[in-house]
């Protein structure tokens, strides 16, 4: 199991990320980054050009294009490296794909934008479908669950039920139960803890933990000095199922993973 585990490797086109907010805004230091992780052994490229922080606002379509675009038409020309574009609009991972992208990572899961799940299908790519709460502009405003593992699993469910309805094939379909994205530390702990009742739901687990707000919580960590409790919540996803690791910090994540796959 272990052995499969895939890392996805952060790549933000933003100027206000929580982490790395205008560090790749320029297209040529993005593409060097992005082909750093790939050396440092990413499997996947998540790219970016909308910040889903708590609070984020929204930008246009056009300027979110502007943004991702050049960085995945110049990946592609360099590497043969998967190329996931993270985003909500459909309009957006059409041309995305269509510039060389071979995946769709949606924090919305198709709610934002019910023409996403047209464009997975007709691409015939992953798409990865996350739990959140509201939107990044409101999400951490007092969330509140009666059973937070219950409750994700459900809306996962019903998610996953509408783009296959959409005509969204099941094994294109991957899950995040969205750390972070409108839920307490308690909430965030007791879905890791219990990854693996989202096993039977039949698709891949993607968790993202990287750099979380949760670990600053739990051991008083700034947002760059949280890799051991990332590293941490990755060895208990895994445990629990996860196949999926998307980070920022890959080479560090790659000599984890190669030593808990020897043990």
């Amino acid at each position: 199991m272990v052995n499969s585990i895939k890392i996805m490797g952060i790549l933000n086109v933003t100027p206000d990320s929580f982490s790395d907010g205008g560090i790749f805004l320029d297209p040529k230091k993005a593409v060097e980054h992005a082909l750093q992780m790939v050396e440092e052994g990413a499997d996947i490229i998540d790219i970016g050009g909308e910040s889903s922080r708590p609070g984020a606002q929204s930008v246009s379509v056009d300027e979110e294009l502007r943004r991702v675009l050049p960085v995945i038409r110049e990946l592609r020309k360099q590497s043969k490296i998967s190329i996931s574009i993270d985003t909500t609009k459909s309009v957006v991972a059409a041309q995305a794909i269509e510039a060389g992208a071979t995946m769709i990572n949606d924090i919305s899961a198709g709610r934002f934008d019910p023409e996403m799940f047209s464009v997975a299908a007709k691409a015939n790519v992953p798409i990865c479908l996350m739990h959140m709460k509201g939107t990044p502009q409101n999400m951490q405003k007092d969330p509140h669950y009666d059973d937070a593992v219950a409750e994700v699993k459900l809306f996962l469910k019903e998610r996953i039920e509408a783009a296959k309805k959409a005509g969204v094939g099941q094994k294109q379909i991957i899950i995040d139960v969205g750390i972070g994205f409108g839920k307490r530390v308690e909430d965030n702990v007791a879905l890791l803890k219990n990854l693996d009742q989202l096993q039977n739901l039949g698709c891949p687990i993607l968790i993202g933990t990287s750099r979380k707000s949760f670990i600053g919580a739990l051991t008083g960590a700034e947002v760059k000095d949280r890799l051991p409790g990332n590293l941490a919540s990755l060895a208990i996803a895994i445990q629990k199922g996860a196949s999926i690791a998307r980070v920022h910090d890959v080479g560090a994540t790659k000599q984890f993973l190669q030593v808990l796959t020897s043990l």
